[in-house]
């Protein structure tokens, strides 16, 4: 017997990315590669939809409208820092998933942006072009030492924190902000923590380096530049917009601001008449941050080959809308990731009424875990029992907030009876239902605990879930309608509350249980709820 052949995936690579992350793509005989460096958008509408991973470096733009047409795509691939250019709701909302590959470009990046200061600070650009010109202006081109001046950085990350290093080694005093990082790390860098403001107040030299997002647009405006030195100079190599330009150019015409060093611009590129690029205290560049043979080389492999674990390994790196996981990560949750969609599609199927809220509780080894793809992976689960292939892991977590669902997730390391378990209550405006489920020895699902009834259930195939009056003779009778109606049954599953009260029977049948074959039984006044359910 012919085993199935390994399905191939088409990738489409933008923008002139390096060769060497091409070739690297191309060896695998499992992707097919289209690298086409000029694409236009009209052509990119038209063509996208026949892919399953695209990457793009800063040129293309992949907006809604593009989004709409990408049917297969699973993986939009940002070959640099940041993802400015994908529509990442869009994205997201479609399911796909987005990558970027900020690590190629720290050094370079960095390089620039202490070449940017040094050259401000010596006017070096200016010279040259006033010796080109025929003059010799020494006294006109008298610079200043950066030797124990005060360099504020805003943003140290990868490329903040190398910025500090290198300006350390050159004698200059570092201090940063950035609340997203430990005091600790950055203190044993060498640099002085203190606040934003403090930044701004002591700062000679100011260089950015935040991503772009809503609350960092416009970081550096009026105000801010109000509460700096006199005579402060500002390096931007990070992110047009960052700093304000109709403010920092006011500041630079009041002379409150010496001097400013671009690489990035609101708009880019910006036009040729544009006040700052011809401001003569102002030296800029065409965006050359990550613009080294190096960082290309490094950025193109980087995202070549994020695009092969993913595809190929199961393997999410850099992903910057939904939560990153390594190779072997995700094979010691694995497991967990089958139980949690057939917990999250078998409470769906019992649950009446609108989902209002899910909860998710951790417990055990399951709970030392990193449990964020489980959690997507369960609401996928709900999820796509009521809205179908539209939902995935990527966007469950959009459509469960557009919806007004809330999400609850808790962990605790004790787990009484099993290893690890996982219990998940859906509330709906009629009810709520609570049903546990565990992982025995290293693959085996089971179903170990619904509504408060302790049963043992294999989550796969049809199942029959009927809550009856504990009296003699139910399941007799429930065998005979079933029997009568043709549906045979593959095993039984039995629990109750306590004796003579209420009880639980699942039935596992070889075909789906008709709804008049439910209404037959629910005939019966021992018979108090019956559901079907298919895993």
């Amino acid at each position: 017997m012919d085993q199935k052949a390994p399905k191939r995936y088409r990738i489409l690579v933008l923008d002139g990315l390096s060769p060497k992350g091409v070739e690297l793509l191309a060896g695998e005989p499992r992707l097919e590669v289209t690298n086409s460096p000029t694409l236009n958008p009209v052509d990119l509408q038209q063509t996208i939809g026949d892919y399953d991973g695209v990457i793009v470096r800063s040129a293309t733009k992949i907006t809604a409208d593009i989004l709409e047409h990408a049917q297969r795509v699973r993986l939009l691939c940002r070959a640099g820092i940041g993802v400015d250019n994908i529509d990442l709701d869009a994205a997201t909302s479609k399911g796909i998933v987005v990558m970027n590959s900020p690590g190629g470009n720290v050094v370079t990046t960095a390089e620039h942006t202490l070449s940017m200061l040094l050259s401000l600070s010596r006017n070096i650009p200016q010279a040259v072009l006033a010796m080109r010109a025929g003059r010799w202006e020494r006294k006109k081109f008298t610079g200043v030492e950066v030797y124990r001046k005060v360099l504020g950085v805003i943003g140290l990350g990868r490329i903040g924190s190398v910025v500090a290093r290198l300006a350390l080694g050159i004698g200059m005093q570092v201090i940063g902000y950035d609340p997203y990082i430990s005091r600790e790390k950055v203190e044993s860098l060498g640099i002085e923590v203190v606040s934003f403001e403090e930044v701004l107040r002591r700062c000679d030299y100011l260089t950015l380096h935040t991503p772009m997002t809503e609350e960092t647009r416009s970081l550096i405006g009026a105000k801010e530049l109000a509460q700096m030195k006199q005579g402060v100079r500002i390096i931007n190599c990070a992110r047009g917009g960052l700093v304000n330009e109709a403010a920092l150019l006011e500041g630079l015409q009041s002379g409150k601001v010496a001097g400013a060093a671009l690489d990035v611009f609101e708009q880019e590129p910006p036009p040729p008449a544009h006040p700052l690029v011809n401001h003569p205290a102002v030296i800029c560049t065409p965006h050359l941050g990550a613009a080294t043979e190096e960082a290309q080389d490094r950025i193109a492999v980087d995202v070549a080959q994020q695009m092969i674990d993913f595809f190929l390994h199961g393997q999410i790196r850099n992903a910057v809308n939904v939560p990153s996981i390594d190779a072997e990560s995700f094979q010691r949750i694995k497991p967990f990731l089958a139980l949690a969609e057939k917990l999250g599609r078998f409470q769906a199927q019992l649950a009446e009424g609108g989902v209002q809220e899910v909860s998710i509780q951790y417990s055990g080894e399951v709970a030392g875990y990193d449990t964020k793809w489980i959690s997507l992976t369960l609401l996928n689960g709900v999820l796509t029992t009521f809205l179908g292939d539209t939902v995935n892991v990527v966007n469950a977590g959009v459509v469960a907030r557009n919806r007004g669902i809330r999400i609850v997730e808790s962990s605790s390391s004790e787990a009484e009876d099993y290893t690890s378990l996982i219990t998940v209550t859906i509330t709906t405006d009629v009810g709520a239902h609570t049903m546990s489920g565990t992982i025995l020895g290293k693959r085996d699902e089971r179903i170990i605990l619904i509504d408060g009834y302790r049963i043992e259930v294999v989550p796969q195939g049809h199942l029959l879930i009927v809550r009856n009056e504990d009296q003699p003779g139910v399941i007799g009778r429930l065998g005979t309608i079933l029997g009568r109606n043709g549906l045979n049954i593959g095993g039984m599953h039995l629990g109750r509350l306590a004796p003579h009260g209420q009880a639980m029977c699942i039935l596992a049948v070889d075909s789906p249980v008709p709804q008049s074959v439910i209404n037959e039984i629910l005939q019966y006044p021992p018979f108090i709820s019956v559901n079907a359910v298919t895993l």
